[in-house]
């Protein structure tokens, strides 16, 4: 399934984050804390007097159009396009939004968001722990007469109450249960250097591991700007089927693997062993060029969330939000067989 870019509001319907998230797909069950959803959220408009905290899990915001401007318990955070965010269960916060304004959300209900272990890489690469950057403490002792409104999400629904003074109140915190952001262009990539292709794992920020290893809940995965070098082999992503679901966004640019109809905004899931791959000008412009070193993905950003879980689309993902592409399938449509059974290497 794919996605065009969904609709952010019209300059006059005001629609604020709590108004504007909407969820795509998902698994599990919060009552169980197992699990993940897939929201996205189409806003235009500050939270004034509002806020929302999370009772079924923590949040990990990706945003595409526009800088957000996050108001939380512990601080305050300014997290622009190309940078991500994560508020774990329970914090309080409201966002501000300049203009229009649309990003992606990957919810985990089971534990918290965390570096993958790097194995023989060793102590230094992919995301680096000193880029993550926390709040510093900031307080508001301010009476709201009018109400404070406090919304939360509990059991995959909305529940409000009101309170007559700003919840940012809190004037120091210690621990480490705390916001945090980091900037997708401090992330070290590692790619393969003489052949083939090494597993896409190596472009995991941040992990949500289940109890059996190996095996995630949910990775994010970025395709950041970097090299191509690998001789006597096929660069893009490969024709593959998986035993995870891929859930891919796009932050900016154009996706290496399907540079037409992939479009900043938009979405695309392909299911547990689904097959997929690059589209036919892909295809054939990896298999036919020169194998010189070469830049992929500038200006492009690219990324994944990855699941163990298999996910069902909402109705509002398949139906409502009007923006599912009926001719994803395609792209494919032109791909023809090149097998010789008499070919031999020179």
């Amino acid at each position: 399934m794919r996605w065009k870019p969904y609709d952010i509001p019209s300059s006059d319907n005001v629609v604020d984050f709590v108004q504007g998230l909407h969820t795509v797909c998902g698994a599990g069950d919060p009552k169980a804390r197992n699990g993940i959803a897939i929201h996205v959220y189409l806003c235009n408009t500050s939270m004034v007097n509002l806020c929302f905290y999370n009772s079924d899990g923590n949040f990990l915001f990706v945003p595409q159009q526009g800088r957000l401007k996050i108001t939380t318990e512990f601080g305050k955070l300014t997290v622009d396009p190309n940078e991500i965010c994560v508020i774990q269960q329970g914090i309080r916060f409201s966002i501000e939004v300049e203009g229009p304004t649309r990003g992606y959300i990957l919810e985990v209900f089971d534990a918290h968001f965390q570096l993958p272990y790097l194995g023989p890489i060793g102590a230094n690469g992919l995301a680096n722990p000193r880029d993550f950057l926390t709040p510093v403490a900031w307080f508001e002792d301010r009476d709201v007469p009018e109400g404070f409104r406090v919304v939360t999400k509990f059991q995959g629904k909305l529940f409000e109450a009101k309170q007559l003074h700003s919840p940012f109140d809190v004037v120091a915190w210690h621990g480490n249960y705390a916001p945090y952001k980091y900037n997708l262009e401090y992330f070290m990539v590692i790619n393969a250097t003489q052949f083939d292709h090494a597993d896409p794992s190596i472009f995991t920020v941040l992990t949500c591991p289940s109890n059996k290893p190996g095996v995630a809940i949910a990775d994010f995965v970025i395709f950041p700007p970097r090299w191509a070098v690998q001789d006597h082999t096929f660069r893009p992503p490969y024709y593959h089927r998986n035993c995870m679901s891929e859930f891919m966004g796009l932050i900016k640019g154009n996706y290496e693997a399907k540079e037409d109809g992939f479009a900043p905004g938009g979405a695309s899931l392909h299911s547990i062993m689904t097959p997929h791959g690059p589209d036919y000008k892909c295809f054939e412009g990896a298999s036919n060029g020169e194998l010189k070193p070469v830049r992929v993905a500038d200006g492009t950003q690219a990324f994944m969330f990855e699941t163990s879980l298999s996910l069902a689309v909402t109705k509002w993902g398949e139906e409502t939000c009007q923006k599912l592409d009926h001719t994803y399938y395609e792209c494919w449509q032109p791909l023809k067989k090149h097998f010789d059974p008499n070919w031999k290497p020179e």
